[in-house]
């Protein structure tokens, strides 16, 4: 009896022994799996670590990178802004140059106005049908070309009394526009003069024939001295060639030039410049 109860005793120890060992095993293996969730845990927590740090440099950089843009979208607002100010002073710069030359040409445009206006008057009251006078306008200036044979005799300075009554009709014209000036021009071809004692040469003759015109306007026909000019130019302002007798004869000539008086002139210009701008 005693046999068979040792012999029990031992088989349940055995099967208890089995059994422990069974359960240990299954613990080692839920240990190795737990280690391997572990490991495997670990890793994927380094992996997003290490992707934490990328992805907060990633940040820093925008937001870098965002603040930059503001800072330049701040500095082209005020290059834009300084641009526009530029350009709207510059386009009121070139307004203001256009106003003051269309207003140097409105005083251009009346002063020939009143020039034209001259010519017409002078070729009414002078008459144009004359060949020996000849009434023109170059660059806004009344030009009267009147031939030698007209006023003088060959050598003479004194003006004849056909070359009075031509004077006497430029002298009205002259006495109603007082804004002008008038200059008187001797002209002489280059045949030598032969000297007199009083005069010398080809240029004294210019000279006294134009003192001659001047002395009559004012005298005879009540022209203002202060707007008369005599001025001798001898044989050096010739028209054509001093070649054959026709053309010293074209040359022989005195020209009467009405101007306007130019500080008048640039009075009128000064006063449209300072017209104020609408």
């Amino acid at each position: 009896m005693k046999k068979v109860f040792f012999a029990l005793s031992i088989l349940t120890l055995v099967a208890t022994s089995c059994g422990t060992k069974k359960k240990i095993a299954e613990l080692e293996n839920k240990n190795k799996e737990i280690q391997d969730l572990l490991n495997t845990a670990t890793v994927k927590l380094n992996t997003c670590l290490s992707e934490k740090d990328v992805i907060i440099g990633q940040l820093d950089f925008l937001k870098k990178n965002n603040s930059d843009l503001i800072n330049n979208m701040g500095n082209m607002t005020t290059l834009s802004t300084k641009g526009a100010e530029n350009i709207e002073k510059a386009l009121e710069s070139i307004k203001e140059k256009d106003i003051k030359i269309t207003r140097m040409q409105d005083a251009l445009t009346k002063k020939d106005s009143v020039t034209l206006a001259l010519v017409t008057t002078l070729k009414r009251s002078v008459g144009i049908s004359d060949p020996d006078i000849e009434i023109n306008v170059e660059k806004g200036v009344v030009f009267i070309s009147i031939a030698d044979k007209l006023l003088f005799k060959s050598g003479s300075y004194v003006v004849s009394d056909r070359a009075k009554e031509i004077l006497g009709k430029v002298a009205k014209v002259v006495n109603d526009r007082p804004e002008f000036e008038c200059m008187v021009e001797g002209h002489t071809d280059n045949v030598p003069f032969i000297s007199n004692g009083v005069l010398l040469d080809n240029w004294d003759l210019s000279v006294k024939r134009a003192t001659s015109i001047v002395r009559v306007l004012a005298k005879e026909y009540g022209v203002d001295s202060k707007r008369l000019i005599a001025a001798g130019r001898g044989e050096f302002v010739p028209l054509v060639e001093n070649n054959s007798a026709d053309n010293r004869m074209t040359n022989r000539r005195t020209r009467i030039v009405v101007l306007p008086k130019i500080d008048q002139f640039y009075e009128m210009i000064e006063k449209e410049m300072k017209k104020p701008t609408k």
